[in-house]
Parts: C-alpha cells; sequence; structure tokens
C-alpha cells in the first residue's frame, strides 16, 4: 500500500466518478483504475459498487475513506510541523475568502514582510469555505458571513457602514443621510444574485420594503465603484476610502445597514506558525493600519 494509492482512492471515493477523478488527478483513467484495483486488493473487500460504467463507494469504502481522511490529514499536519521547525520564512498559507478589496493592502504589507511565505488565495462561497477548512485545504477563511459550524472558531476584525454611493451630480449627493425606503426609482448596480454581499443587500432591501431596479451586476467591489462613478447608477457600498471626486458616500439611516469581517479557523486542526502569524497580522492591521509597516 503506498501513500499515492491513498490519496487517488481518496479523490475517487469523494467524486463516485473515475473519469473525472482521473481528469482531476492528471492521470489516465485505465491507470487508475489499476491503482484502486490494486488497493482494494490490499485491503480485502471491494471499497466500491459498481454497476456498468457507475461506481458508488459501499460501506468498507466509506469507513475506509474516514480512515484514510484521518490519515492524510495528519500526515499533512506533520509536514506543517515540520516546516514550522524549519522557521517561518518557509511557511506557505490557504487562506479561503470571498472578495480581495480588503485584503490587497495587508497581503502586500505581510508579503513585503515575510518574503518567502507563500499565499494560495481561493474566492469561493461561504459552503465551499466550511468544507474547505473542515478538510484541511484552507488554514482560515476572511467572511463578512457568520460560518456556524462547532468545529469553527472566529474572530470580528473589521465593522464596517455600508452606504448609499452616488455619482457626482446626483440628486442626492448633497444629502447628509438617507432611507432605503427613499430609493425605489433608482437604478442600481449591484453584485450577482449569489455573491454574499448581494444577498445581504437583499436582506436590506427587504426590510426596507422595496425591490431594486439593477442595470448591472458585476462581481467584484472596484467594479461598482467605477460603474457608479461612470454615472450608470447608484449602490450600496461599504469602503468609506472610495469617495472621491466622481463618487459621494451617503450615509444609511434605516435600515440599519452594517456588515462583520471574521477570520475563521478550524478550532481542532493545526495552525502552522506562518498562518498563526499572518492571523495576528490581519488583526493587528484592522485595529490600526497606519500602525503596521512593511520591513
Amino acid at each position: 500500500m503506498e501513500l499515492l494509492q491513498l490519496r487517488y482512492f481518496q479523490t475517487v471515493a469523494k467524486m463516485e466518478h473515475m473519469t473525472r477523478a482521473s481528469q482531476e488527478l492528471h492521470i489516465a483513467q485505465p491507470a487508475l483504475s489499476k491503482t484502486i484495483a490494486r488497493l482494494e486488493a490490499d485491503v480485502g473487500v471491494p471499497l466500491f459498487d459498481r454497476y456498468g460504467g457507475r461506481i458508488r463507494l459501499n460501506a468498507f469504502g466509506k469507513l475506509y475513506l474516514d480512515k484514510v481522511d484521518r490519515a492524510l490529514r495528519l500526515l499533512e499536519e506533520g509536514q506543517k510541523e515540520v516546516m514550522e521547525l524549519a522557521g517561518l520564512e518557509h511557511g506557505s498559507i490557504h487562506l479561503a475568502t470571498s472578495t480581495l478589496d480588503l485584503l490587497s493592502d495587508p497581503l502586500s504589507r505581510f508579503i513585503g514582510r515575510y518574503p518567502d511565505v507563500n499565499f494560495k488565495i481561493s474566492q469561493v462561497s461561504p459552503d465551499e469555505m466550511i468544507q474547505l477548512v473542515e478538510d484541511g485545504r484552507a488554514d482560515m477563511c476572511f467572511t463578512s458571513i457568520a460560518l456556524e459550524q462547532p468545529f469553527l472558531s472566529q474572530v470580528t476584525v473589521l465593522s464596517e457602514d455600508i452606504y448609499l454611493a452616488v455619482p457626482a451630480g446626483h440628486r442626492l449627493a448633497g444629502q447628509t443621510s438617507v432611507r432605503l425606503s427613499e430609493l425605489g426609482g433608482e437604478s442600481f448596480i449591484g453584485y450577482k444574485e449569489d455573491f454574499i454581499f448581494q444577498k445581504m443587500y437583499d436582506e436590506y432591501f427587504r426590510e426596507a420594503g422595496i425591490r431594486p431596479k439593477y442595470v448591472c451586476r458585476v462581481d467584484e467591489p472596484p467594479a461598482v465603484a467605477s460603474l457608479v462613478r461612470a454615472g450608470i447608477g447608484v449602490a450600496l457600498y461599504g469602503c468609506k476610502s472610495a469617495q472621491d471626486g466622481k463618487l459621494t458616500l451617503i450615509p444609511i439611516t434605516e435600515p440599519k445597514c452594517r456588515r462583520d469581517y471574521r477570520l475563521v479557523w478550524h478550532s481542532k486542526q493545526y495552525l502552522s506558525l506562518a498562518a498563526r502569524t499572518f492571523r495576528e497580522f490581519l488583526m493587528d492591521y484592522f485595529k490600526d493600519p497606519d500602525g503596521i509597516t512593511s520591513l
């Protein structure tokens, strides 16, 4: 029995599809099938039920997968601990997030201080974040959505108000505050329907009793600001620093629109020195960005 066999089995077991697993693993399907067959021979029982061209993990396979997941996780943790002994400069961090808008500056400063630390960043949904952390494939998440799972620990690092962003010359640009219920006739720039921020904003609009008319939907906050500056519409926007001569941010008094950003990690799994250092760095950064300097 070889480590590579176990990794191949883990992928096939989770996909329950030999062709897709072979594509994921970048291995020819016949070679993958032979590897799984040899593993089953070593274990002494079939791990999959086969129905023509389809496969399904059976009771033996489910039990074995649980043990394989644990074993591979322990091996990965052992590798991280050994790398930690070699020093922070050799560390790597896998971060899951929904947006990079607030992370670009702290990432730049952290890498400036620790230039040999490597990052892998995945932009995923909240459900995918939970799965990545649970499986040990992500060290931590940065999210504005509370991830409610018993194995997760989290800390709020930033709270920010949500504003109404309007272009220069807009009829509301001179107002000191606005209520969402007043905006039923406006054309809005929004995010795609399944985007985290959009789901949050939809709740605010429902609370205000209006159905906004969207003229454009995008993926990233900078794109929202650019379209508002161009005069295409108005938007809900959270970054106060984006305000300039072409874009005005107006406080929303009703309903109260606010979001909290959290760092989330697995409370029971090993967190590398590099990941722990980055977590503390982010917490300090959002307390006082001007107090963080790149070395």
